[in-house]
């Protein structure tokens, strides 16, 4: 959440803020208006409780000095006044709920460079690889769910029995793809980042820390009876493994990764394509992310989005990066890089990675400090996070990049150590 402090300070400025990513300025408004109604209901509920400490230590004076009838008279008034206090406590943390409720709906304020813009329609090439664009063959045109089928690696109709529509089923040399990807992906990574296994299933609040709750309830995938909710990211439980602690400057920066399976209801899909892996509610992702300093930030940033470039590299896809508009960035985030690779069976540019710096937003909401070295008081860290890479796509880009006139499909060398030294998939006998 933003710091309520830059509302106190300059309204102004966090309205023109929030207004370059389309929120209304009365939505400040009314959190400022619901800030000084509960700073005012703190205020009078402490005048209370201060006034219960007075009449608390008069009551034990005049106790002392022998004067019962006055020490009852202000035993009873030091109950009246407690009484007071109680309802006033209770006014005053449903106020301080109120403010809360607000902030974790509004957005992280953008960052100056972030380009200005309403939609995805306003989002910057920021660069394209190669820098010319293949020449795609005819074979290559083909969809990855016709492969897929002919080829016995891809049945989503046996996938849509077994759980529904757009939960794809794997098989064969097509699972073992998908896992190779993970791995190759993992061992890329693990230079700089500590691979952690998380559970898949986490708590309201670790939801909620990277805000993905409240706000997006309706895109998430929640077991009710024991209130757990299917992670849609591993940025999720990894942001939260520090929830609530104070770590030392010197830690930072504090890199980790993750390749888990991810949920997503998409549940605001509808009108747009979901055949095939285009679209679908569950997929695995290797994850990077980092707790750091501002300072450590902005060169993280750069590194995490040169990170997911290097493996489309070493696979040879097709690909170009998106410097998203302020109308485009997710809520948490101050600045976000897309990847999209070509898919020419499908002819369609398709999102494998998103790398964002979300300042101390997500940090803010679960309450991650560091204490800096030079010492004094410990201030929120900063956390960044990027896929490197979202497999289902990926997939799809590669069976269809590397059909044959033949039908089979070659696969990049990259891949060669995790799929046993195969990287053609023979054509269908």
């Amino acid at each position: 959440m933003i710091d309520i402090r830059l509302v106190r300070d300059d309204i102004d400025a966090v309205k023109a803020a929030l207004g370059r990513r389309g929120v209304d300025p009365a939505d400040v408004d009314r959190l400022a208006d619901l800030d000084r109604a509960a700073r005012t209901a703190v205020g009078t509920r402490d005048e209370v409780r201060a006034t219960v400490k007075v009449l608390s230590k008069q009551v034990g004076e005049a106790r002392r000095a022998g004067d019962t009838a006055r020490a009852e008279q202000l035993a009873d008034e030091s109950r009246a006044a407690g009484d007071e206090e109680r309802r006033l406590n209770t006014v005053a943390e449903a106020a301080q709920e109120e403010v809360r409720q607000a902030l974790l709906y509004l957005p992280n304020l953008p960052a100056p460079d972030a380009p200005d813009g309403v939609g995805e329609d306003d989002n910057v090439v920021a660069r394209s690889w190669p820098d010319v664009a293949p020449a795609y063959a005819e074979a290559q045109r083909v969809p990855h769910w016709e492969i897929g089928a002919e080829l016995g690696l891809l049945d989503m109709e046996r996938g849509a029995k077994l759980s529904g529509s757009m939960f794809p089923l794997y098989r064969g040399f097509g699972a073992r793809l998908l896992r190779a990807l993970g791995s190759f992906a993992l061992d890329s990574h693990a230079d700089e980042f500590e691979e952690v296994r998380p559970p898949t299933l986490v708590l309201t609040g670790t939801m909620v820390s990277t805000g993905h709750l409240p706000k997006f309830e309706e895109e998430a995938y929640h077991l009710e009876r024991d209130d757990l909710w299917a992670i849609p990211t591993a940025e999720v439980p990894l942001t939260s493994m520090w929830r609530g602690d104070v770590l030392d400057e010197a830690e930072l920066p504090l890199k980790l990764t993750a390749g888990t399976a991810c949920y997503r209801r998409e549940a605001g899909a509808a009108g747009r394509d979901t055949r095939g892996l285009l679209r679908v509610h569950e997929f695995d992702k290797v994850e990077l992310f980092a707790y750091s300093t501002p300072d450590q930030a902005p060169a993280l940033l750069e590194s995490m989005v040169a990170r997911a470039e290097a493996l489309l590299r070493q696979l040879g896809l097709q690909y170009r990066v998106l410097d998203l508009c302020t109308g485009d960035i997710g809520n948490s985030a101050a600045r976000t890089f897309d990847l999209e690779v070509y898919s020419p069976g499908v002819d369609m540019w398709l999102e494998v990675s998103s790398v964002s710096w979300c300042t101390d937003y997500q940090a803010r909401r679960a309450n991650i400090r560091y204490r800096p070295e030079g010492g004094g008081t410990p201030v929120f860290v900063h956390t960044l996070n990027g896929s490197a890479l979202a497999w289902a796509r990926i997939w799809a880009a590669l069976v269809e990049t590397g059909r044959q006139a033949d039908g089979s499909v070659v696969l990049p060398e990259a891949l060669a150590p995790y799929l046993r030294g195969e990287t053609v998939i023979p054509a269908a006998g």
